[in-house]
């Protein structure tokens, strides 16, 4: 059973840990290592920041589960600086195509090694330090 989830309140978007989601990509990804949690329904949680080349960001708080290979979205923040959430998202297939990419590749460098966690946080953060990528 999956935990009742409320975004941080508290992160940045200014010490992010970068990983790498396509080369030559006009977006750069990283998350925040202080929103980072490892659940205990098995579920990794983390804060992502998409920067633009003109520093417009994207910010959203997403789950990735290993053990099924799926990610979910939980909220995104708004212009105002507060979370919108939506009671029925779903989890959707990690994949190397579409909106998934981010988290596929996320789970590839460093949150996943196959169908289990990395690790705690701090392991995890070391190992997308190593920048363990496979691009597909």
């Amino acid at each position: 059973m999956e935990s009742v989830i409320v975004p941080p309140t508290v992160f940045s978007t200014d010490v992010l840990q970068p990983f790498e989601v396509m080369k030559n990509s006009a977006l750069t990804y990283g998350i925040d290592p202080g929103s980072l949690i490892v659940g205990e329904d098995g579920v990794v949680r983390f804060v992502m920041v998409a920067r633009s080349a003109s520093g417009a960001l994207n910010v959203l708080y997403q789950g990735i589960r290993c053990a099924t290979a799926e990610t979910k979205t939980y909220a995104r923040l708004s212009d105002k600086g507060s979370w919108n959430t939506s009671p029925d998202v779903q989890w959707q297939a990690l994949s190397f195509r579409g909106q998934t990419r981010p988290a596929m590749m996320l789970a590839r460098q460093g949150v996943c090694e196959g169908r289990t966690i990395t690790g705690n946080p701090q392991k995890i953060l070391a190992t997308l330090k190593t920048d363990r990528v496979d691009y597909r």
